[in-house]
């Protein structure tokens, strides 16, 4: 099998949708050998910030010279992206070989797997291929039934900040959605929590109780804003004092907090992690359409903020760096997220709005939303193509903010780079 028929194999599964449930990847680690139980893992789920945190413990990870797996969703520009090994996406060879090797298995199977469930056995048989010392691991969907979950009892359990999305899967209240991120909380386990929510740590603390799990809860009143920059910013945390941290986002520094906890709780296990490597793999974090600056004059970031709570972290930033100007605001979202909340959060930054459509079958089409936008009151200016939104906001004035789902981030990432070699060209 080639990359291509690959990931012809993979998508060609999209088909049987979002299955949530532990029954197939269940029966597909088991025919393979349950490659899982051969590695070491870091769990991370939460309905904001497991990217970032991922990111930022595989490179923490990795600067201390471990081998160091990283699972991931979605992609932003290639799908090598969701399995990593030493922070590099899965060569094109690799995924080919063990996609042929995971094909005849799957296809005997009576009740197939999905596209998920695939991906993530594919990531078990590469981690366990390259020897990882750890897997940083990030869930998919929920917790307690994502094909992640396959795993047994990790090294340690984290859950980022919860809030509200995938409401229509995981509940209508905080305490159901945190329930549903508990599911990864196992017996004996050791449990990390971003705090801040407070409906969502009784349940938390039922599940540790449950499986005997210790849990701590990230405690940021030593948490100090430092300088910052286009470029990253500096902050103290506990006896921590001037680190550098290469995300924009206000809201990074919350999640480093949390990964500084996941560090020391890690340590408790005897796993040797330097301060040095600590402040290393902080400084050299780089994780795509995380308010990602694609030029500084004038200045284009891409964010996936794809719900309130993720917005509101965008605006945050946004204002910290530019309090007295406004940004047109290039917007794509799914129509089953909160969309209306999204557009009012953005609306003090928002000079205008160029709106698009993500390449999903879930997302609101640009004449739609750039409608839903004017009803408050707003400028919106509909394109058929994110490339057309780009290159309008790129040759405009002034800061330019590409916001909404992370499906729509690759295109842009796409659409500027031809802009840009465009205008390399012209020089």
């Amino acid at each position: 099998m080639t990359y291509e028929e690959a990931i012809a194999y993979i998508h060609g599964m999209y088909w049987r949708g979002s299955k949530l449930g532990l029954v197939r990847v269940t029966e597909l680690c088991e025919r393979l050998g349950n490659p899982q139980n051969q590695l070491k893992f870091i769990h991370v789920a939460g309905t904001n910030g497991k990217g970032s945190t991922c990111a930022m413990l595989s490179k923490i990870l990795c600067a201390e010279g471990y081998r160091t797996g990283l699972f991931v969703s979605p992609f932003v520009d290639r799908f090598n992206e969701r399995i990593q090994f030493n922070n590099e996406p899965i060569p094109d060879d690799d995924l080919a070989e063990i996609i042929t090797e995971i094909e005849p298995v799957v296809n005997s199977m009576e009740n197939l797997p999905t596209e998920f469930e695939v991906i993530t056995a594919a990531a078990f048989l590469y981690y366990v291929k390259m020897k990882c010392d750890y897997v940083v691991l990030e869930v998919g969907l929920g917790g307690e039934l994502d094909s992640t979950n396959v795993i047994e009892t990790p090294l340690l359990a984290i859950i980022t900040a919860i809030d509200y999305d995938h409401m229509h899967i995981l509940g209508n209240t905080i305490e159901e959605i945190a329930s549903a991120k508990a599911g990864i909380i196992k017996d004996g386990g050791s449990v990390l929590f971003y705090g801040e929510h407070h409906d969502a740590l009784p349940v938390i603390e039922a599940a540790c109780k449950k499986h005997g799990a210790s849990l701590q809860v990230v405690d940021r009143s030593t948490l100090k804003e430092g300088s910052y920059d286009l470029h990253g910013q500096t902050f103290d945390y506990k006896d921590y004092q001037d680190l550098r941290l290469g995300l924009l986002g206000k809201y990074q520094m919350r999640n480093a907090a949390t990964v500084i906890d996941a560090v020391e709780l890690l340590r408790k296990q005897g796993i040797a992690i330097s301060n040095e490597a600590l402040r290393t793999g902080l400084r050299e974090t780089v994780w795509p359409a995380r308010f990602e600056l694609l030029r500084e004059d004038p200045p284009f970031f891409v964010d996936g903020g794809h719900n309130p709570h993720g917005v509101r972290g965008t605006v945050e930033t946004y204002r910290r760096l530019f309090p007295e100007q406004k940004a047109t605001v290039i917007m794509g979202m799914m129509r089953d997220k909160d969309v209306s909340q999204s557009i009012e959060l953005l609306l003090p930054i928002a000079k205008a709005f160029y709106t698009v459509t993500p390449n999903n079958d879930r997302a609101m089409p640009s004449e739609e939303l750039a409608g839903l936008i004017r009803t408050f009151g707003a400028h919106a200016a509909p394109f058929s193509r994110v490339s057309d939104a780009v290159e309008t906001a790129a040759n405009g004035e002034g800061p330019v903010l590409a916001v909404g789902s992370l499906y729509m981030a690759g295109e842009v990432h796409e659409a500027f780079r031809a802009l840009t070699h465009a205008g390399r060209e012209q020089e």
